[in-house]
């Protein structure tokens, strides 16, 4: 068990995934959890980054940092997706190296895994066949982020271990509907449509794909579990092992939000990979599972959104 007052520092703190990790831990007794916000701290800045984590002395670094959005977001500026990406992880991985951090967390995505993998996804399907192109340049990045930590890992012998997350969504999500993800964004439009009369709400290709997403303060979860145990593998899934088409997963936000007008499925869109099950078995072995089910889960982050709609730009009835 890691000392409760370990100096733990989570990158990417105010962000939906960080700001879960960091309730998650400060409710089960951390004391000593440090964060910089991008103004305090460019993570694209190799010097910075070192100069920070020597003068902080971290036992722990949890990356929970990173460039995200949804498919028009990465096909707009693949560059940035890649670059900016590689430049945080690497940053932070490098550093703590230099500075004898034994304990990273490295948080990906299930975009790593290649876009016609057999399902469920298995840990070892990494790099068997190509990426599913509307995302491919986030997860070459986050793939060479697994790969410098698997190779510390083997070198050094440091306890570095990647997580990754199916889709995930929850509190303190991003609701912009330019460069949000598929849940957040759907919920936001339902919500507009309902107060518009209930107007019919548009969405991206055709309902078909099928998708897995967990709640972030399962993901939480599982990375307090990561941190208080040393995992003997490099690199672990973690979601839900049940998944829905995304027709369904329209069909039930629209229920929770109370939209009561018509889906309109605009297949002109892509609808990007046909499937994507995370196989979880190796963390369940270890004794992790998620509790928080789709619809509870869903509920809450509509509770959330509606309590926080103010600080959400050109939301309009």
């Amino acid at each position: 068990m890691i000392n409760k007052n370990a100096v733990i520092y989570i990158a990417g703190h105010n962000g939906m995934v960080g700001s879960a990790i960091w309730r998650t831990l400060s409710a089960k007794g951390y004391t000593n959890l440090t964060g910089a916000t991008s103004k305090e701290l460019d993570l694209r800045n190799q010097q910075a980054v070192r100069d920070f984590i020597q003068k902080i002395k971290p036992d722990v670094i949890i990356d929970a940092a990173a460039k995200v959005g949804g498919i028009l977001a990465n096909n707009n500026f693949p560059f940035q997706f890649l670059m900016e990406n590689m430049q945080i992880q690497n940053n932070l991985i490098d550093a703590a190296h230099h500075f004898g951090v034994e304990k990273f967390i490295f948080l990906g995505s299930s975009c790593i895994y290649p876009k016609l993998a057999p399902q469920p996804l298995k840990e070892e399907y990494l790099l068997t066949g190509p990426l599913e192109p509307t995302n491919e340049w986030y997860a070459l990045a986050k793939i060479t982020g697994v790969k410098a930590c698997q190779a510390l890992r083997n070198q050094f012998g440091k306890d570095y271990v990647s997580l990754m997350p199916t889709n995930l969504y929850g509190t303190h999500d991003n609701f912009d509907l330019t460069s949000s993800h598929v849940l957040p964004a759907m919920m936001r439009k339902f919500h507009e449509a309902k107060h518009n009369n209930h107007a019919a709400v548009t969405l991206w290709g055709s309902g078909t794909p099928m998708r897995e997403f967990l709640f972030v303060d399962d993901m939480a979860q599982a990375v307090v579990f990561g941190l208080e145990n040393t995992l003997p593998d490099y690199l672990y899934n973690v979601g839900t092992g049940e998944d829905l088409t995304i027709k369904q997963l329209a069909e039930t936000i629209q229920k929770i939000v109370g939209h009561q007008g018509d889906i309109v499925w605009d297949s002109s869109k892509p609808d990007g990979t046909p499937r994507k099950l995370m196989d979880i078995s190796k963390m369940h072995a270890l004794g992790w599972k998620h509790q928080v089910d789709l619809e509870e889960g869903i509920q809450k982050t509509y509770n959330w959104f509606l309590e926080n709609i103010e600080n959400f730009k050109e939301v309009k009835y």
